[in-house]
């Protein structure tokens, strides 16, 4: 079994790849997540979906090359030139709906197990505001994380923060958790029956 291979990448994630180098954002996830993003936006069927950290529009094309007719995808970015690539290339997609703003903000407007997979990719929600983050998943859902392998671009001073969030998770009670050193590190935990 071959995993490097990257089968059936979402149509419009060429043209975003291409947007984001030209403006040099160096911060959207790998393939390999992406695939993962996929895979868990399937499991979810109907499902009411979050990203933290649209970015350009990366992990949106995977998680909605997932998701089925009926699941709906609310993605939160606080940088509009990012999310403003996101747009222009998956924003005629109804199932998305994209957000500029602070994501504590939105995490805070939001009610408790209202999402069936929560995709963390930016600070708050992870290293910030974690906790409502994790509330916001539904019994059966998935809080998912990546990045948590040492990272070219992490500021001095990150490994250690990386290393209390996996040690803060993998102690969480009512969440089953599973670590992947794949990918560029990931992390997910299903919230068990209450």
């Amino acid at each position: 079994m071959i995993d490097r291979q990257v089968g059936n990448r979402p149509a419009a994630l060429a043209a975003i790849d291409e947007a984001t180098r030209a403006i040099g954002f160096a911060m959207a996830c790998e393939a390999k997540t992406g695939m993962m993003l996929r895979a868990l936006a399937a499991s979810k069927p109907g499902g009411r979906l979050l990203e933290l950290g649209t970015g350009t529009g990366v992990g949106t094309a995977w998680l909605l090359a997932g998701m089925d007719a009926d699941a709906r995808l609310d993605s939160v970015d606080n940088e509009s030139s990012a999310q403003d690539i996101a747009r222009r290339h998956l924003g005629d997609d109804r199932r998305v709906t994209f957000h500029l703003g602070e994501g504590a903000e939105f995490l805070a407007r939001q009610p408790p197990r209202s999402f069936d997979l929560v995709y963390a990719d930016a600070w708050p929600g992870k290293f910030t505001h974690l906790e409502r983050g994790l509330a916001l998943v539904n019994t059966g859902g998935i809080y998912f994380v990546d990045d948590l392998l040492p990272q070219s671009n992490w500021p001095d001073g990150h490994a250690p923060k990386v290393h209390a969030l996996i040690e803060d998770l993998e102690s969480r009670r009512g969440f089953v958790a599973l670590k992947m050193a794949w990918a560029s590190g990931l992390m997910m935990l299903i919230r068990a029956q209450p």
